[in-house]
């Protein structure tokens, strides 16, 4: 059987992470505009609480942007939907980029297929996880990724444009309780119940687990379902996303 290509690229941008949610946001206008392939970018992020559009638009947006920037975290409005989210040096961010000339349809066949894919990583790393939302979850969302012991260890949203999607979250390796830490006053800010014991990471089940391995992981089961293609960020997508950065950090 052909595997479709995929292109693969695994740079990322931790000390500015405006230009990094930038640089998945002009591929995704780039993939709509027929200028560049199906991508998936996998990278190290810096400290970050990504918010999305409805925590922006609450009254405590100020405060809980405050709150994490006390904390160490920059601050950014996150290109897919969702609620704010966190990133740290324990943590991978993955984006997938897909042209598709009728998006919208194929929403929940993306999700699935991500979901999935997670999935068989954990498998591979010694961690048992299933899909869906554990009740009191940060960020919740039905194709969260969870340990059979009960903790959160991936979330994931979409952004649809024209003619492409961009599929994107992250993956929590380790240091949980840092997650927990900033998420408890950035969600009291924004009035958002949730439960911290469901925030883990993949070392809450497999202790010895390293970032390495679990990226060496993602990387293997596309391998198994696309023919891969190491690349790196083009120019025009570079000068793009430095264009888009500063939208993407929350004022």
């Amino acid at each position: 059987m052909i595997r479709p290509r995929l292109n693969v690229i695994r740079e990322g941008f931790a000390a500015d992470p405006g230009l990094d949610t930038a640089t998945s946001r002009a591929l995704l206008i780039r993939a709509s505009q027929g200028d560049v392939p199906e991508t998936f970018r996998l990278s190290l992020p810096g400290r970050v609480v990504a918010f999305g559009k409805r925590d922006t638009l609450h009254s405590g947006y100020r405060d809980a942007v405050a709150a994490a920037r006390g904390m160490g975290f920059e601050a950014i409005e996150r290109l897919a939907g969702g609620r704010a989210a966190v990133f740290h040096e324990g943590a991978m961010a993955f984006s997938w980029t897909i042209p598709d000339e009728d998006p919208r349809s194929g929403i929940t066949q993306r999700f699935v297929e991500l979901s999935a894919l997670m999935v068989r990583t954990f498998a591979a790393v010694g961690v048992d996880a299933a899909v869906g939302e554990l009740p009191g979850e940060y960020c919740p969302g039905a194709y969260s990724v969870h340990t059979v012991t009960g903790v959160k260890v991936m979330g994931v949203g979409q952004r649809l444009a024209k003619n492409a999607a961009h599929v994107g979250g992250v993956i929590v390796v380790s240091m949980p309780q840092l997650l927990r830490d900033v998420l408890i006053p950035v969600y009291a800010a924004l009035d958002l119940p949730w439960d911290p014991t469901t925030a883990g990471a993949l070392q809450n089940v497999a202790a010895g687990v390293t970032l390495q391995e679990t990226a060496d992981s993602v990387i293997s089961q596309l391998a198994l379902i696309r023919e891969l293609a190491p690349t790196a960020i083009d120019a025009p997508t570079r000068d793009l996303a430095a264009n888009l950065a500063s939208e993407h950090v929350a004022a």
